[in-house]
Order: C-alpha cells, then sequence, then structure tokens
C-alpha cells in the first residue's frame, strides 16, 4: 500500500510515517522543504510541496492509494488568524479536494476533540456538537476545517475517515504541550486551574489509532482516539511521584479568566509571550476537552497504555533533554 501523507515533519506526523514504514508500506510525504526533513526515515519519498496549494500535491498523490492528512496550524496565544485559516480550513479543502478528483479510494483526516470546545467536565461522544464561540483560533479553524469542509464532501461522497486526537503527549514533542512540562520540569509553572482537564494519548497509541481508522475505520464516520480523560490536577500529582519534583499549586479557574480578560488591551499594543497570553490564559481557565472513546475501542480495537507508563516515559527524556539525567 502506498500512503501520501500531510503534516508528515510534525511529532504525530513523524511518528506515523516511521509507524507505515516498519509496517512494509509506501510513503509519499509532501513537505515545504524536503532538506529540513531529516527526522523522517530514508525509506520515505519527499516531494516538495504545500498543502495550500493543490497542484503542487497532485502528481505525488495521484501515484497513492491512500491518504493522511495531518498537517496542520497548531498554536496557542499566537494570533495569526490568516495563517491558521489558510492552513487548517483551505488546506484541508484542497487536500480532500484533490483526493475526490484522484478518486482516491480511503482516507482520514486528524481532526480534534478541539472542536466539541469546552465540554463543562462532560465525557462527550462523535455525536455531541458545538457551534458557539470559540476559546482559540486553533479551536475556530479546525472546526470550520471539519464541519464546513470534511463533513460535507463526507455527505457528497467522498471516501473519508475522521479521526479525533486528543492532547498528545510522548518523547520528542515541541508543541504547546511540550512547553508545560518544560516549565514544570525547571520549575517553572507556578498554578495550574484545578478544573482544566485532557484526553491523554500517547503519541505511539495515538498513531496506532489513525492506522486503525484507515484499517477498519467506517467510511463517512468518526472516532474519538483520544486517551482517558484527566485534570491537570492529577496529572502533575502524578507528575510529582515520578519526579520528585512539586506538582504546581492549584487556583480556581476564576483567577485564569480574570487575568484573561485583563491582559487582552495590552495585546492590541504589544505581542506578550504565548503562556502568558489572553487566549492561553482562557484555555487555563478551568477548560475540559474531554471525549469517549468507547466507539474506537469497539470498532477498531482502539488500545492506550497505561497512563502512569506513558507519562513516566515523558518526563524522564524530558528530564534528559534538559539536563542529562534521568530521575
Amino acid at each position: 500500500m502506498t500512503y501520501f501523507v500531510t503534516g508528515a515533519t510534525g511529532f504525530i506526523g513523524a511518528t506515523l510515517v516511521r509507524r507505515l514504514i516498519d509496517d512494509g508500506d509506501d510513503v509519499i510525504a509532501i513537505v515545504r522543504n524536503p532538506e529540513t526533513a531529516t527526522q523522517l526515515p530514508p525509506a520515505v519519498e519527499l516531494v516538495r510541496g504545500d498543502v495550500t496549494d493543490k497542484e503542487s500535491m497532485r502528481d505525488a498523490m495521484a501515484r497513492c492509494d491512500r491518504v493522511f492528512h495531518l498537517a496542520g496550524w497548531y498554536r496557542i496565544g499566537v494570533r495569526e488568524p490568516t495563517t491558521a485559516r489558510r492552513v487548517n480550513v483551505d488546506g484541508t479543502r484542497a487536500v480532500l479536494e484533490l483526493m475526490d478528483e484522484l478518486d482516491i479510494e480511503k482516507g482520514v483526516y486528524a481532526s480534534t476533540l478541539a472542536v466539541f470546545s469546552d465540554t463543562r467536565g462532560e465525557v462527550v461522544t462523535e455525536s455531541y456538537r458545538y457551534d458557539g464561540p470559540h476559546l482559540s483560533i486553533y479551536d475556530r479553524t479546525k472546526w470550520q476545517a471539519h464541519y464546513e469542509v470534511a463533513v460535507p464532501m463526507i455527505d457528497a461522497g467522498l471516501p473519508l475517515v475522521i479521526a479525533l486526537p486528543g492532547a498528545v503527549y510522548g518523547p520528542g514533542d515541541r508543541g504547546p504541550m511540550w512547553l508545560l512540562w518544560e516549565a514544570y520540569l525547571q520549575n517553572d509553572l507556578p498554578f495550574i486551574s484545578r478544573r482544566s482537564g485532557y484526553c491523554w494519548g500517547h503519541v505511539d497509541d495515538t498513531v496506532d489509532g489513525l492506522v486503525r481508522t484507515m484499517r477498519d475505520g467506517t467510511i463517512g464516520d468518526s472516532y474519538i482516539i483520544a486517551g482517558e480523560p484527566k485534570r491537570l490536577v492529577d496529572v502533575f500529582a502524578l507528575a510529582q511521584e515520578i519526579t520528585a519534583i512539586p506538582a504546581p499549586r492549584a487556583i480556581s479557574p476564576a483567577v485564569f479568566r480574570v487575568l484573561s480578560r485583563a491582559v487582552a488591551p495590552f495585546e492590541k499594543i504589544r505581542r506578550l509571550p504565548p503562556a502568558y497570553s489572553s487566549e492561553a490564559l482562557r484555555i487555563l481557565g478551568g477548560v475540559t476537552y474531554w471525549g469517549e472513546n468507547t466507539k474506537a475501542v469497539r470498532e477498531l480495537g482502539l488500545e492506550h497504555r497505561p497512563f502512569r507508563e506513558g507519562l513516566r516515559e515523558t518526563l524522564e527524556a524530558e528530564l534528559e533533554s534538559l539536563d542529562g539525567v534521568v530521575r
């Protein structure tokens, strides 16, 4: 099987590519700069292109059987709405339209639990839909890609399956979630909200979920492939057991909401560090991005390792990268 993969240089994408190669499949990856894609195995065919430029992908996708669309703009506290929409929305449209034009037999689109926004402590299923204001530019543009691009194209006959990961973690991550671990391990994360929570999925288990979605997922369906829901207070209590580094103090989410409103006027005249932006503080203000993976477990055989095991591996790897000492 030959797979076309977008987002192959990202944390999840690179892990997926390695998994596909290990499984004996062929992979063609679209990348903006092949010279910098050094983290990908030599067996991958790299093609210069961009998800927002349909024609740059055409010849490469035409040689593939199936498509994984993972490329996306993911920033918290960085205000780049034009770029976010261009990549997340217009890029998704370009990839899926090309899939349709080339009669690709099946594709998987990696959405996110963030399209459901703050579930307010409820663990929702694939049938849940949120239509209110969004907490971040990322949330809003991924919602648009999901509901205004992918779903209508599925309804029109596109052979696509949607996978919804949650908070993906693991050694080697350098995204927004990694910044949380880095700050904690350096004793630079004084407070967290009592209520904030995510569905945690180790990167290898998330990639396995994507592969299972491609292999066994029903065309036209959506599958939550996230791991178990846990609040940050419980995550950092476990982190303290593993590392002996004190957990951040848990405070009322109202404090973060007040701070978010307070810093918003300053953002109009000066860019703040992402961690102190109104958007980041708003997301820290007691939100839960929670979804139930029962359907994926039942239909795909989805499995996630025990969170303690995955967290220990992640924190030990990050400690080693920070100071050369595995604790």
